[in-house]
């Protein structure tokens, strides 16, 4: 359902930007031709722009009228794209990501080749064809660095998209809508799969019921995940949040209301291929500083990314951690509204990350957002058992929201909740999923039978990325007799 919502948005974006066209035809800012233009053959879905706009310098002018550009240096034309090529669109980005701009014009010309066509070619086509060229600024003049040969498919609109100190991609969108991402490599231009996407999973919450099925398995937990196996392999990341600290010895085994959890669960989850666990819940400090230990150990031993906690060995306060993928940089936040009335440590307040000082939690979002791409916030938040948002997940959610966070993922109720695309000041939009309920339980409430599988995927836009899909697929836990328990997809037997 939020997937067809958001393909809805997009197509009123798309509409409404046909009507700023209209617009801007009656003005004189856009012209769109018919099947002739100016007695030549071009396709009828082609928007000729006339704009003007600068370089991040101030010292180039740039200004596209009548399928022409000029560039004007300090004032002075210093150059004007060749006669024979019609100009579509005009862009000025740092697109080789070598420090300084380049100008790069997406236009049309006679033949498929330029100057130096290959040597099988014996002579170039006569109709017209779409290309990108790429020039440098050089003080007082514009020197060529790229012409292609035919790009391969049509292009209707021509963006930059990135972080600005990150990859910046050159995404062409054709006449269906359809946006692909190309980037700079070393001599032309490599069509990339830039998106990432993520999956995240519930409470791995683990009563006696539970590890004690595993250890009678010999210790294998694998069962847990062989539901959902295909779609850890086939995501970019995947989460999973382990309510229950790891422990070594049987001692310290605990069902509610102190957990402690067999460390082979935590192989089973590196063996399952998760990508990062949260671990900032109000069981995180059941088994102690020595749970918090091994826990954080375990994982990044495992080179897996475990967030919402700290070792004695990290006296520095670190909240979030920084992860890359498709050359997309994101930080990762994790956070609980308490311990269970366990207090942190002595010498070590940052043992478990808790969502409590509201200026300094907006000033590190502020401080990860100038270091990566996109910010995500995993909370354990919520009244436990309750389908409805309470006043604490929506303060939070206000202030994630202004501080320009980007997705939030909640966890704590054992329940489903609803999600939802906000959005805030300057047209900033949060995804929200307030909660996505438990993977694994030995629960009794039949609510907490039901968890869910948070999807979202992330994509370069013009000036940055967003979320081109999100759901919400349900899971439900099936017991067998032994002592089983199984996270399944819903429906399935």
């Amino acid at each position: 359902m939020k997937r067809r919502m958001l393909r809805q948005e997009n197509m009123r974006s798309c509409f409404k930007r046909a009507v700023i066209i209209i617009t801007a035809l009656a003005a004189g800012g856009t012209v769109l031709y018919g099947l002739w233009a100016r007695g030549t053959f071009l396709p009828g879905w082609i928007i000729w722009e006339e704009n003007n706009i600068t370089d991040t310098s101030g010292d180039y002018t740039i200004s596209l009228a009548e399928e022409t550009v000029y560039v004007r240096y300090q004032e002075t034309e210093v150059w004007q794209s060749p006669k024979g090529v019609k100009v579509q669109q005009v862009l000025s980005c740092d697109i080789d990501r070598d420090g300084g701009e380049e100008l790069i014009l997406l236009c049309w010309k006679r033949g498929r080749f330029g100057k130096y066509k290959p040597f099988w070619i014996e002579k170039d086509e006569k109709s017209w064809s779409q290309h990108i060229f790429v020039y440098d600024y050089a003080e007082d003049a514009i020197l060529p660095q790229w012409m292609s040969s035919y790009i391969g498919q049509d292009v209707a609109e021509m963006s930059s998209g990135g972080g600005k100190d990150s990859m910046q991609w050159l995404l062409l969108t054709d006449p269906k809508g359809e946006t692909s991402c190309w980037r700079w490599d070393s001599w032309g231009f490599t069509k990339d799969e830039a998106e990432v996407s993520f999956v995240v999973f519930g409470d791995n919450l683990i009563h006696e019921p539970i590890y004690r099925y595993g250890l009678n398995q010999g210790g294998n937990f694998d069962f847990l995940f062989e539901q959902v196996k295909a779609v850890i392999d086939k995501s970019d990341v995947s989460v999973i949040n382990q309510e229950t600290p790891l422990v070594t010895e049987y001692s310290e085994y605990g069902d509610y209301p102190r957990f402690g959890t067999p460390v082979q669960v935590g192989q089973a989850i590196v063996d399952a291929g998760f990508d990062v666990v949260t671990c900032a819940t109000n069981h995180a400090l059941d088994r102690g500083a020595k749970g918090i230990h091994t826990t954080k150990e375990y994982f990044t031993k495992q080179d897996v990314c475990c967030l919402g906690i700290q070792t004695g060995d990290e006296p520095e306060r670190k909240p979030y951690e920084i992860i890359k993928r498709n050359n997309i940089r994101f930080a990762l936040f994790n956070y609980t509204y308490g311990t269970n009335g366990i207090s942190l440590p002595e010498g070590n307040p940052f043992t478990v990350h808790l969502l409590e000082n509201e200026e300094q939690i907006r000033a590190d979002i502020q401080k990860a957002r100038r270091e990566a791409d996109m910010v995500i916030v995993f909370v354990h938040w919520g009244t436990e058992n309750s389908a409805e948002t309470d006043a604490f997940q929506e303060r939070w959610t206000d202030v994630f929201l202004d501080s320009k966070a980007d997705v939030i993922v909640g966890t704590h109720p054992h329940v489903l909740q609803d999600y939802e695309m906000l959005e805030g000041e300057e047209g900033h939009r949060m995804l929200v999923f307030y909660s996505i309920g438990n993977f694994v339980s030995a629960q009794p409430e039949k609510s907490s039978v039901k968890g869910g599988m948070a999807e979202f995927v992330i994509a370069p836009a013009p000036g940055g990325y967003e979320i081109v899909e999100y759901s919400l697929t349900p899971l439900t836990i099936r017991w067998e007799s032994g002592g089983k328990y199984t996270p399944v997809f819903s429906g399935e037997k």
